[in-house]
């Protein structure tokens, strides 16, 4: 099973955090963006959006939360040691570069990783305890997909768990044009349970099970076979594949960090998940619009409820396919189930060629301006990143300008949407509802010379420090009158001493 390991990868990338050491090689540089955009992606998702991430479910009133802690070996060591484990945890410099990435340079996306896991943690718990797995594998889902349900690997390992088709499908993950089940939270983590605990059976070993869930079973008989039979994860850690090496100390850190949260100022943000989520099987086919429309419930939280349906279209069944709702939302489903497919074929028998025309997607052409990227392209269209980058071949989120994008929009819409191409960055964010940002500018005035600089969704006072030469936080703060405590939100700007 091919398994993307997502924060090895966000290493390869950031050799600024851990300079001191040179576990990581640069022919890993094609794997280079997959954690990142997995983090982007999750804080795109609806039920990110609506809700206040500035908030948090529980912090201290006085705390800083500019103030980053830092640790010695001695104490990290000590910490991990303590923790109960029924996996084996060992602290070395290995482990300790991971930790830098978890508590050093993406603490604010981190923590919303923590809001979502309020969420997805007691699921996994619940799950692994059926199949006797131990609770803190749950850890995986960090390092697999950053808690994205969606999340895709170069390789084409999928969903939450990161299972490659063949795996998928030996566990009863089916694909077909209509659904995924790898990315079906609560199957996928079934799938994830019984093949860790297959692997634990093989190796009678929980830290070796892990290496194997990365790498596959027989990359780990090969690496023991290599040393001369031993069966400890560190002494055949050097014939292992490259990525496997990070697997197991990127496992130990997203424990360790989640375990002393607290200790690294590190708290859950506020996400506006559904506190209950209940499932009900259909048998009939039903699109989301038609749930929606009846229910009214947001056509988008079921999208993200409900990531397994690619087509937001459930397919008849014989046996029934699961639809995860808000428990509030199962009793009205169940009562209404009925009307939604009465208003189905009563809609479509009266005026089929109105709503299959009304219906009807065609593609327009976009021209990439400089200050334009993926994210905004999709606000502006209406669509989502990952549609983009498929109807288009990228991998990634890197576009170029004056590159022409093929984009699916309702025929109806047809000629607003060819309108964008005319239209200034600023009516383009006006006209879907988005704050107006711009790029970096340089302006004089009588104090000399500044940067000013826009903040965008994700940034925090470290990042935009780390975009400049010689300024830090604490200029940031001085120049723009921030309290210790103030936060910074998408659209304040901030004046910038060029030095």
């Amino acid at each position: 099973m091919k398994i993307l390991h997502l924060l090895y990868i966000f290493l390869c990338i950031s050799p600024g955090l851990i300079a001191q050491d040179t576990l990581f090689s640069n022919e890993d540089t094609t794997l280079a963006s997959q954690f990142d955009e997995n983090l982007d992606e999750i804080i795109n998702l609806w039920y990110v959006k609506q809700s206040d991430v500035y908030s948090y479910v529980s912090r201290p009133l006085d705390s800083d939360t500019s103030f980053v802690p830092e640790f010695s070996d001695e104490v990290y060591k000590s910490r991990i040691e303590s923790m109960q484990s029924v996996v084996p945890l060992v602290y070395n410099k290995h482990v300790r570069a991971y930790i830098n990435v978890y508590g050093f340079k993406y603490r604010e996306r981190v923590e919303i990783m923590m809001g979502l896991a309020e969420y997805y943690f007691p699921l996994f718990e619940q799950i692994f305890e059926q199949y006797d797995v131990p609770h803190e594998l749950k850890y995986l889902a960090i390092i697999e997909s950053a808690l994205n349900p969606r999340a895709r690997s170069w390789a084409g390992a999928t969903g939450l768990w990161q299972f490659m088709p063949a795996t998928g499908r030996m566990f009863g993950l089916s694909v077909s044009s209509y659904i995924d089940k790898r990315k079906d939270p609560i199957q996928s983590t079934h799938a994830a349970a019984q093949y860790l605990s297959q692997l634990h059976t093989m190796f009678d070993d929980w830290v070796l099970a892990l290496a194997a869930y990365n790498c596959g079973p027989g990359n780990v008989r090969k690496a023991i076979a290599r040393s001369g039979g031993k069966r400890d994860f560190w002494d055949i850690y050097y014939h292992l594949p490259r990525e496997t090496r990070g697997y197991v100390p990127a496992y130990t850190a997203a424990f360790y960090i989640f375990e002393h949260h607290t200790e690294h100022n590190l708290y859950p943000r506020k996400v506006q998940y559904p506190p209950a989520v209940d499932t009900v099987m259909v048998k009939h086919a039903m699109n989301f619009s038609e749930i929606s429309l009846i229910l009214d419930i947001p056509e988008k939280l079921l999208h993200d409820l409900n990531p397994q349906y690619k087509l937001d279209y459930i397919p008849p069944s014989q046996y029934g396919m699961s639809l995860y709702l808000p428990v509030e939302y199962v009793v009205p489903f169940i009562h209404m189930q009925t009307s939604i497919i009465a208003y189905r074929d009563s809609v479509r028998i009266a005026d089929s060629i109105r709503i299959a025309q009304s219906n009807i997607k065609v593609p327009v052409n976009y021209t990439v301006k400089a200050g334009d990227n993926l994210g905004f392209i999709a606000e502006w269209f209406d669509v989502y990143v990952s549609q983009l980058r498929s109807w288009n071949g990228i991998r990634g989120n890197t576009i170029r300008v004056g590159q022409n994008l093929q984009i699916y929009v309702l025929e109806s819409k047809k000629d607003y949407y060819e309108g964008l191409n005319s239209m200034s960055f600023a009516q383009k964010q006006r006209a879907s509802g988005q704050v107006v940002t711009h790029q970096a500018t340089r302006s004089t005035n009588k104090d000399g010379e500044y940067t000013y600089y826009t903040v965008r969704s994700g940034d925090t006072l470290w990042d935009i420090a780390q975009k400049y030469n010689d300024v830090s936080i604490t200029d940031l703060r001085r120049l723009n009158n921030l309290a210790h405590n103030a936060k910074i939100h998408p659209g304040m700007v901030l004046k910038i001493k060029n030095i």
